[in-house]
């Protein structure tokens, strides 16, 4: 299991004891009604607060309270439960979460991650999951959701959408957790104003888990602890966090053994200054400095494939550092003109290349398969010759400009546009335009167009390993999108129905090298810009009032093409809620398309043949008085057995998990 630092240990306390101390009163965690769930305002599309209406983006957005009644553990979760979005294991590290957008299913980072408006993705491997694959809901007070191109405000990666993860930071709470499959929770947080303008807060979590036994002989076991204190004083803010995940065993590389490691963690600060606010002018300035750090080795070859003694495990300890300065501004022209600007600085660089190996030659500098050369065990070797190449900095800069103007009371045209210049790499402008009509009080049509890109990262450039290796004149992917937007809200319902369009340019694909020299377990892959085509298809999402005490809310994805590289072609979620205070009940369902795909192999590999299914789930809360409250959340609720196709597997299967029972103690303070 994980090891926690001594020194985490009286954050806890403190964290616990603050809370404890300065008990107050608020609302009960899950007596979400049907009024809240539509109440939720945004401001991640526009960097200004907008309504479902009002919004030139199509969003998704879930508070503390919503997301506790789909019995989620953790925010990648949440993507199911998005149109357009699907969340599912790969094989690079089994249990790391990948994307499906819009019908694209990669690894490369094509959803910009945010942890409190700040990304996660970063220079390596392009990807927020291989570093941070975990983060509790338990310290979550908002996930907000751009299904769609969000380039133009906050640059790469904000390809096919932006998921932002807003921690909490005005409650005081604590609970504890536990489950099948060993599994443990703890969570606290606080908010305290301790004197005059000086107000902190803090939020630490825990998940572990021994993780359930598969038919090819390994768990999936976890443990993930993050940690985070900021405050406030006047017009400065100083916030700083530390998370650490480790996901052992499963599979890793296309290999499956116990023995397989990954563990990975980040170490963020960040300090901001509200330079000007009035009525007419907001500006403020943050310094941002990340590091994050990779410690991971798959099983590539078993001694019997290899006629050694000893299985040959191997992978990357990496670290990359992101030092980012932003300055943000906000000008109120009059009551129908607003304008919206920027410029960011950024010294993105991987730092450390070195090698987890259990095979090396310390003569040649280099892995080499040989029983003279077996190491004992996995060892670290940093630096590691043949990475360096991948030693590189990815320094850029960036200017946005966004425009709102209200022309009457039912038309609004927003229009921005942001360059980016990332140096020795390539360059990009990334425009957009919404126009917003309001039919009437209830429904209101929106169109949208915005062009996004995606920059090679480091691992793609210049990788040089035995799974991978770099093309270093890749060039930036991008992509064309076009919204059509349906919004209808009534006292007792809302829908929205997306109709989207997806110019693809220069996608970069993973592609077999050396494909008829080698068995299939011990290709080579490289990268290229290989694929150009169009995506389109449209998004369903609703919320429905169905007494004064049971809501329902349902969302559809259709795609009108086949997606890039196998995956769900449709899928939908459904949940229903009850509240029969002081119990409220929960019922949600994800179902997914068949997929079947060809074998490019006959002979050798099967064709991958996965029907549709469902997956149910629930999640009851009893409320035992004001501050307490019993919490039971339950994952694929009949322990359905399914597969997720995998491209780079030799079978193209990763299995699902299986059934998950939690039980929780919530008090809040």
């Amino acid at each position: 299991m994980i090891n926690i630092p001594i020194k985490t240990i009286p954050l806890f306390a403190i964290c616990l004891a603050s809370s404890v101390c300065h008990a107050k009163n608020e609302s009960d965690l899950f007596a979400l009604s049907f009024e809240e769930l539509l109440d939720v305002n945004i401001n991640l599309a526009t960097k200004t607060d907008e309504t479902r209406a009002s919004v030139p983006s199509s969003i998704t957005v879930f508070n503390r309270q919503h997301i506790s009644l789909l019995g989620v553990t953790n925010a990648y979760e949440l993507m199911n439960y998005v149109p357009g979005f699907q969340s599912t294991r790969g094989d690079w590290v089994g249990a790391v979460p990948k994307e499906h957008t819009r019908g694209i299913f990669l690894d490369s980072g094509n959803v910009l991650v945010m942890l409190n408006g700040h990304r996660l993705n970063e220079s390596s491997f392009g990807k927020a999951s291989v570093y941070m694959p975990h983060i509790s809901v338990d310290i979550i007070e908002k996930v907000e959701f751009i299904r769609g191109p969000g380039s133009a405000l906050y640059g790469s990666n904000a390809f096919l959408g932006v998921m932002n993860i807003v921690t909490s930071k005005d409650h005081n709470h604590m609970s504890l957790g536990i489950g099948e499959h060993g599994f443990t929770q703890a969570a606290v947080g606080f908010n305290k104003v301790l004197f005059g303008d000086l107000n902190i807060y803090g939020n630490a979590s825990w998940q572990g888990q021994q993780g359930e036994r598969y038919v090819e002989g390994v768990r999936d076991p976890l443990a993930s602890y993050f940690i985070e204190l900021g405050g406030q004083w006047r017009d400065l803010k100083l916030s700083m966090w530390h998370n650490q995940t480790q996901l052992n065993g499963f599979v890793n590389l296309a290999g499956w053994s116990d023995e397989n490691k990954h563990k990975s963690q980040n170490l963020a600060v960040l300090i901001g200054y509200d330079w000007l606010r009035s009525a007419q002018w907001d500006v403020s300035s943050t310094v941002k400095y990340i590091e994050h750090d990779i410690y991971s080795a798959g099983l590539i070859a078993s001694a019997q494939d290899l006629s050694l003694q000893n299985d040959f495990f191997v992978g990357p300890s990496w670290q990359s550092k992101d030092l980012t300065l932003n300055l943000d501004g906000a000008f109120r022209v009059n009551n129908s003109l607003a304008l919206n600007f920027g410029v960011e600085y950024s010294e993105e660089e991987q730092s450390e290349a070195g090698i987890n190996t259990s095979y090396y030659d310390f003569a040649r500098g280099d892995v080499f398969l040989g029983e003279e050369f077996y190491q004992n065990g996995i060892i670290t070797v940093n630096p590691h010759q043949p990475f360096n190449t991948l030693l590189q900095s990815f320094d850029s800069t960036a200017v946005y400009g966004q425009l709102k103007y209200t022309m009457s009371e039912k038309a609004t045209l927003f229009v921005g546009a942001r360059y980016d210049d990332v140096k020795d790499i390539d360059s990009k402008f990334s425009p957009r335009v919404a126009a917003i009509y309001s039919l009437s009080e209830q429904n209101t049509i929106k169109l949208q167009y915005g062009e996004s890109f995606r920059t090679p990262v480091s691992n793609e450039l210049n990788s040089n390993d035995d799974v991978t290796v770099g093309n270093p004149n890749l060039t930036s992917e991008y992509v064309k999108t076009t919204e059509l937007v349906w919004h209808s809200k009534y006292h007792s319902w809302e829908l929205d129905l997306v109709l989207f369009d997806n110019q693809l340019k220069d996608f970069i694909n993973l592609v077999p090298i050396n494909t008829r020299q080698l068995p299939v377990e011990q290709r080579r892959f490289t990268f290229l810009n290989t694929f150009n085509t169009d995506m389109q298809g449209y998004e369903v999402s609703g919320k429905f009032n169905i007494t004064p005490s049971t809501w329902l809310e349902m969302g559809y994805t259709h795609l009108l093409d086949e997606p890039f590289n196998p995956s769900y072609k449709r899928f939908a979620s459904l949940a229903v809620t009850h509240n029969m205070d002081p119990l409220q009940i929960s019922f949600n369902a994800l179902w997914r398309d068949s997929v079947f795909v060809k074998t490019p192999e006959p002979g050798v590999l099967d064709n991958y043949d996965q029907p549709a299914y469902s997956l149910l789930g629930a999640s009851l809360s009893w409320r035992l008085g004001n501050s307490q409250s019993i919490v039971m959340k339950v994952k694929n609720l009949f322990d359905k057995q399914y597969v997720i196709f995998e491209p780079r597997m030799s079978d193209g299967r990763i299995p699902g998990t299986g059934r998950a029972i939690h039980v929780q103690y919530v008090q809040k303070f």
